[in-house]
């Protein structure tokens, strides 16, 4: 119900920011809507109700099957009748009843297994929902950090704008008073003009990048949103932890693992079906018949109560016995079809045993060097700030030159983008090692400022 409201909210907002500004979203807004209305995870969903009652029924074929037959018509002819004993000419209108019923006694247990392989299959499907989940907010909260990177890009690109702008004006004024000369003015105009040119660049990716993350959204990409950076909490205990520890802790939780595993089961319960179906099948049955009948133009017709309920009744039941003999192999072509299954089922539990523990790696060592590069950046951005803000006072005093200067203003902003791309990377690292370990949740997204 809160996501209906959210997504409804998220609506009407986006209908009202048409013609005013553009609408705010949080990260935590962005999982719980995605978690709502994108696609694949609803194909999915769909799937694990297939399977939910897929095993239920499975469960229910080990019960007697009962069914209850009713035809009512009319013979205009020759027509045996039971009552006489001979055959009657002329119309006879009749009601047949019959109910009946039947059970497996023995069939190799392949119903058993049948539903043993159902009820793995529907737990397997059950965790490869879990695992979309997983993947889908892995995705977009990758593609909504994207935007705030593009966001603080762009930023950066157009407050050197106004930076590159401001020394543009100054030379200008020196170079006509004659304190600089003219080729200085020159060379700022390119710097001018290519910090405008970087920035339409950013603004495009921005656009881009929105745009995606709105069609993961399942949102109108034309509408104009505006993200809220999260308060997220880069310090972490997995950079202590051993590598082993992170193993066992993906071994325990990763749904894809689980599923594969789960996966493997039903195969097998599959397989011991079909052999099954080697043996002798046992099966009891009975059933309660009746007939009514009413002969037109003959004074002796007895009434319904007398015919269908007292005389006409006939009860049947008994065991069925079915040995296989020869089928042309088709039974041995289906027992070597699972078994065929069941080991593809084995070899990809073992492919996917493989890929958590190198997940796993990747996002373990990938987390460590997010840690440290956003330190880096971080000393990086001080030291430019620094050395930008000598130069640009040098330059003033007119002990440098514009060849200098605008190299120590190029070297700040690329320490001001390295630093935001590292602030943002390292938050992504953060949520995918919870994704590589199986432990993801929509609550471990932050919140909004």
């Amino acid at each position: 119900m809160r996501s209906w409201f959210l997504v409804l909210s998220l609506s009407v907002r986006a209908v009202l920011a048409e013609a005013q500004d553009p609408v705010k979203m949080t990260i935590q807004e962005a999982v719980e809507v995605g978690l709502r209305r994108n696609l694949a995870l609803q194909e999915q969903r769909n799937q694990l109700g297939f399977t939910t009652v897929n095993a239920t029924s499975s469960l229910l074929q080990m019960a007697p099957s009962v069914s209850i037959d009713a035809v009512a018509g009319r013979f205009d002819g020759n027509s045996f009748n039971q009552q006489l004993g001979k055959v009657v000419n002329g119309k006879t209108d009749f009601v047949n009843g019959n109910i009946s019923a039947s059970m497996p006694v023995f069939n190799g247990l392949s119903r058993v297994n049948t539903y043993r392989q159902a009820k793995n299959a529907n737990e397997a499907q059950l965790e490869w929902v879990q695992r979309t989940e997983q993947d889908i907010i892995r995705n977009i909260a990758s593609q909504y950090l994207n935007v705030l990177l593009d966001q603080q890009l762009l930023r950066i690109d157009r407050e050197n704008i106004e930076t590159q702008q401001k020394q543009y004006s100054q030379i200008k004024a020196q170079v006509e008073l004659g304190a600089r000369a003219e080729a200085d003015l020159y060379n700022q105009e390119f710097q001018v003009r290519n910090a405008e040119l970087l920035a339409v660049r950013s603004e495009n990716r921005l656009r881009n990048d929105m745009a995606i993350l709105a069609q993961t959204l399942v949102l109108d990409p034309s509408v104009k949103y505006e993200l809220i950076d999260p308060e997220w909490d880069l310090t972490s205990d997995f950079a202590d932890r051993s590598l082993d520890e992170l193993n066992n802790i993906a071994m325990a939780n990763r749904g894809d693992l689980t599923r594969a595993d789960l996966s493997a089961k039903a195969a097998q319960f599959g397989m011991a079906t079909a052999r099954g179906r080697y043996l002798p099948q046992v099966s009891a049955f009975a059933s309660l018949s009746s007939r009514y009948n009413y002969i037109f133009d003959f004074p002796d017709n007895r009434s319904f109560e007398e015919q269908f309920r007292q005389d006409n009744r006939q009860v049947n039941y008994g065991l069925q016995l079915s040995i296989p003999i020869f089928d042309g192999l088709q039974q041995r072509a289906r027992v070597a079809q699972a078994r065929v299954t069941y080991e593809n089922a084995k070899l990809g539990y073992l492919r996917t045993e493989l890929q958590v523990k190198t997940d796993v790696l990747l996002a373990y060592q990938n987390y460590k060097d997010a840690i440290t590069s956003q330190q880096s950046s971080q000393a990086q951005l001080r030291s430019a700030e620094l050395a930008y803000q000598m130069e640009k006072e040098r330059y003033d005093l007119g002990v440098s030159n514009i060849v200098q200067l605008t190299t120590a203003n190029q070297a700040f902003v690329r320490a001001q983008s390295d630093y935001a791309n590292a602030r943002y990377t390292l938050m992504f690292q953060r949520l995918l090692i919870n994704f590589a370990l199986g432990t993801l949740k929509a609550e471990d997204v932050p919140s909004g400022r």
